[in-house]
């Protein structure tokens, strides 16, 4: 079993590098897609991650239930990608269900020592600025540092990607 967190900042080179060790793992690939397209211009971000990964990965899309995919999916030889941590919460925060916010965050969470096979999580590290105004904002701040740190804690490695780069912060550069 491997874990690995996956952070940056927006067109950081996150993704790209996350794909780069899904292929580097030789396995099977399983990628998991959180994105809902909810306008013109997220569903051309949408295509265009669809355009750059290998085709015979298989795609599933998952906008809710993300613990239940990944435990169903990461099984030894396999490595699932999941891209992004960041529209999960997203996803979740808009549904505004408080319950199933702390059930679907709690489920992942605990699922993470379940696994057998390689896991990559690839999340938009948003919270080294200025704190924002507007209380769902600031909700989601707290909720995606606070998501971070509990994964970050499980993980094997994890990696912080600036302008490209990516920077261990824990474990190896895979």
């Amino acid at each position: 079993m491997s874990l690995s967190l996956i952070l940056g900042g927006v067109k950081s080179g996150k993704s790209r590098f996350a794909e780069q060790l899904a292929i580097k793992s030789g396995l099977a690939v399983t990628y998991i897609a959180t994105a809902q397209a909810h306008d013109d211009e997220m569903q051309q971000r949408i295509q265009h991650h669809q355009q750059s990964r290998p085709k015979h990965w298989q795609t599933l899309e998952t906008p809710i239930h993300l613990a239940a995919v990944i435990k169903q999916q990461c099984v030894i030889n396999q490595c699932v990608l999941v891209d992004c941590l960041t529209l999960w919460l997203t996803n979740l925060l808009m549904r505004e269900d408080e319950a199933l916010l702390r059930h679907e965050v709690e489920h992942l969470i605990s699922c993470l020592n379940e696994l057998e096979g390689q896991l990559i999580l690839v999340s938009n590290e948003t919270n080294m600025g200025i704190m924002p105004l507007g209380k769902l904002t600031r909700q989601y701040c707290d909720e995606i540092g606070l998501l971070h740190q509990a994964i970050a804690a499980e993980c094997h490695n994890v990696v912080l990607t600036v302008a490209g780069l990516p920077h261990s912060l824990k474990g190896q550069l895979v």
